[in-house]
C-alpha cells in the first residue's frame, strides 16, 4: 500500500525509489532472460521482442519485452509496486473494473554502454495529458506513471537515471532544455542545474510520473547499465509505439495480468 510519507514526497518530488523492490533471484533470472534474447539489432525481432533504438547514442531498447517470458510477466503486477501505481494513477470508481483499471502501453528492456546517455525530456511545462501529473478531490489522477527497474548496480559513472525533483508540476521548461534535450548537441542530463542523479542497488525500483523532467548521465565506467521500464495509465490509454500483445502472452496470462496487458478483449462480429 501507500504510506503518507510516499503521498507527501511523491506529491513534493515526483518520484520515489523503492529499495530492494526485486530480489536477488528475480534479478538473476531477469538477467539471464535477457541474455537468451541477446544479441539483438535494432528493427530486428526475437519473437515477439523487438530491437529499438530512438535515434541517439542511448543504447538498445528491447521492446515488448513482456513477451520475452516469465519473468517479465510477473512484473506485470509486481507486489512491489502493483498498488501503489494503481494509488498514483487513481480513477477508483471511474473505471470499467471488468476491464481493468491500468494498462501498460511500453515495456521495455534498455541496455547502455560507455558513452551512452539519454536527453532531458518532459516536465510538467508540456502540459501533455498522456503523461500528466494531477491531484483533484482528494485523489491523484496521473496519466502516466513509470516503474523503472535496476538489473545491475547502477552508482557514480554508470549513467544513472536523473530527474529534476518538483519539475512535474513545473510551468516553464528548464532554462537549459533545449540545450540537454533529446536530439541535442548534448543529450544528456549531466551538468544540468536542479538535476539529480537517483543511485540504484541491482533489485531497486524508481516509481516517477512521467511528467517530471528526466533523462540520465553518460555512462562513462565500463560494462553495460540495465535496466526495465514498465509504463502504466488508465486502461482506456493505447500502446505508444504501435505494439500489441501477441495472442500467445494473453492466453498465458493470469487474468489479472491480462487485464492490464489488455483491459478490452477485442468486439468483432463472427467470421
Amino acid at each position: 500500500m501507500v504510506t503518507e510519507r510516499e503521498k507527501y514526497f511523491f506529491d513534493l518530488n515526483g518520484f520515489l525509489l523503492l529499495k530492494g523492490a526485486l530480489s536477488s533471484d528475480e534479478v538473476q533470472q531477469i538477467n539471464s532472460a535477457i541474455d537468451d534474447l541477446l544479441p539483438v539489432q535494432p528493427n530486428e525481432w526475437k519473437g515477439y521482442v523487438h530491437g529499438h533504438t530512438y535515434g541517439d547514442e542511448e543504447g538498445l531498447n528491447l521492446q515488448q519485452i513482456y513477451e520475452g517470458g516469465e519473468p517479465f510477466e510477473v512484473l506485470i503486477d509486481h507486489p512491489s509496486w502493483i498498488e501503489k501505481v494503481k494509488y498514483f494513477v487513481g480513477g477508483a470508481g471511474t473505471f470499467d473494473y471488468n476491464a481493468g483499471p491500468l494498462f501498460i502501453d511500453e515495456s521495455f528492456a534498455s541496455i547502455r554502454g560507455p558513452g551512452q546517455a539519454i536527453g532531458l525530456h518532459s516536465g510538467g511545462h508540456e502540459g501533455t495529458k498522456r503523461t500528466q501529473f494531477r491531484y483533484y478531490n482528494g485523489q491523484f489522477h496521473c496519466g502516466q506513471i513509470n516503474i523503472l527497474m535496476a538489473l545491475t548496480d547502477i552508482h557514480e559513472g554508470d549513467g544513472a537515471t536523473m530527474v529534476i525533483p518538483g519539475s512535474h508540476k513545473a510551468n516553464f521548461p528548464h532554462p537549459d532544455f533545449d540545450k540537454h534535450k533529446m536530439h541535442s548537441e548534448q543529450p544528456s542530463v549531466d551538468n544540468v542545474e536542479g538535476a539529480i542523479e537517483v543511485h540504484m542497488d541491482a533489485g531497486d525500483a524508481i516509481l516517477f510520473v512521467d511528467a517530471i523532467s528526466h533523462g540520465s548521465a553518460k555512462r562513462v565506467n565500463e560494462g553495460n547499465r540495465r535496466i526495465i521500464v514498465y509504463r502504466y495509465g488508465p486502461s482506456w490509454g493505447n500502446t505508444r509505439h504501435g505494439y500489441v500483445p501477441s495472442q500467445e502472452l494473453v492466453d498465458r496470462l493470469t487474468p489479472e495480468r491480462r487485464r492490464i496487458v489488455r483491459p478490452q478483449d477485442p468486439l468483432i462480429p463472427p467470421a
